[in-house]
């Protein structure tokens, strides 16, 4: 068996990396957007290798060999069955689901996210024209819940015509199980409210743990929600802008694919076909190695934590690579944290109130074990020269 090298650190600063070269001064420390700092699979570099030494970059047809990698791959891993009719290529999640709320609903009508969540949720719903409907997620035990209770309430609101679903979780990283999945499903059917959705960290699960994906729970389910998917995260190739909505009614994806074409987001590169399917075909023992390795770095995180920072509990983890941790005790707004860690330690996180969870940190710990020690050492020292 071919051992991959997570251990090498890969020099990003200066490559036009918007998570190396957004912080203000060289020597501060990134542990915000959820990008990794591993490079990829030896095979998606390889394939791209190829593609590169043709010469020629026109625009791209995409060709059925896609499909079946994407066909083969959820059927493979994940027990999900896609017809190929189903599947929308565009460049990435965030404008998939953009082309979604505006395919599908009409200024005014509210769109449910379950708080705290992924930011671009938020700006999705408000460039369409729609609000935004909070069903915020309640803390149990360590980790995130659904309210269902709320959620039937918001659900029973006529103007609510569409709930965004992040399953995995981010921020929270929970990998909701097929029982929270089914009442979901079932509060948003029997109220009209069709579910999107976002299925991007599906890839990033810890032992113990499965993710379902949603239109694996029945036949109804598939039929009537809409899928979101992505490589980039499991795969670091966010820069590539490859994305897949799957879709099953006729008349919604007609409405999307509108959408997609009016949003000028229907056109994909080369790259990202070609490192799709090398991703699909032939990434999976690199991931289950990348897995083994997050999965350590997490524990390393969670030990580090409860040996110098028991003020500060992490949220449990089933899945990601985005550690959530709670920092109320210091009673301080999110971004005040996060500056005072960039100016006094040199280091980096994500503001909780990106994600509508203030008093919160959001750590990315995909990278070597040596670059999150050093991390965890320089949050430490910010965290506690702050008066508790």
């Amino acid at each position: 068996m071919k051992k991959y090298d997570f251990d090498t650190i890969v020099p990003r600063r200066g490559t036009g990396s918007y998570k190396w070269d957004t912080p203000q001064g060289d020597d501060v420390l990134p542990m915000w957007v959820a990008d990794m700092d591993f490079r990829t699979a030896p095979e998606i570099i390889d394939a791209l290798m190829r593609r590169v030494a043709h010469g020629v970059f026109g625009y791209t047809l995409v060709p059925e060999r896609y499909y079946e990698a994407v066909i083969g791959w959820f059927k493979r891993r994940h027990g999900l069955v896609v017809s190929r009719e189903h599947i929308l290529y565009t460049s990435g999640v965030v404008p998939a689901v953009s082309a979604i709320i505006k395919g599908l609903t009409a200024p005014g009508d509210g769109v449910i996210v379950q708080t705290p969540v992924y930011n671009c949720f938020f700006s999705s719903i408000r460039n369409n024209g729609c609000r935004i409907v909070e069903n915020p997620l309640v803390e149990q035990d360590g980790a995130y819940v659904m309210d269902f209770d709320d959620l039937e309430r918001k659900a029973a609101d006529p103007r609510s015509k569409i709930m965004l679903l992040c399953n995995p979780h981010n921020p929270g990283g929970r990998v909701w199980t097929r029982e929270e999945l089914t009442r979901v499903g079932r509060i948003c059917i029997d109220n009209g409210v069709t579910v999107v959705s976002d299925e991007i960290h599906c890839e990033l699960v810890f032992p113990g743990h499965k993710y379902t994906p949603f239109a694996s729970v029945s036949a109804e389910f598939y039929d009537k929600s809409i899928t979101c998917s992505s490589p980039s995260k499991a795969f670091n190739t966010a820069g590539l802008q490859i994305a897949n909505i799957f879709v099953a009614d006729e008349m919604f994806k007609a409405r999307i694919d509108k959408a997609i074409n009016i949003n000028e987001v229907c056109d994909v590169n080369p790259f990202g076909v070609e490192g799709l399917i090398a991703a699909y075909n032939h990434g999976e023992e690199w991931l289950s190695q990348l897995m083994d390795y997050l999965h350590g770095n997490y524990m390393y995180l969670r030990n580090f934590f409860n040996d110098n920072l028991h003020d500060f509990p992490v949220m449990r983890l089933d899945g990601t690579y985005l550690a959530w941790v709670d920092c109320r005790v210091l009673k301080m707004p999110s971004d005040e944290i996060e500056r005072h860690l960039v100016e006094y330690s040199r280091v980096m996180p994500a503001s909780g109130a990106t994600y509508r969870g203030d008093g919160f940190i959001r750590i990315n710990f995909a990278c070597p074990r040596q670059v999150l020690a050093e991390g965890l050492r320089r949050i430490a020292d910010g965290l506690l020269s702050c008066k508790l």
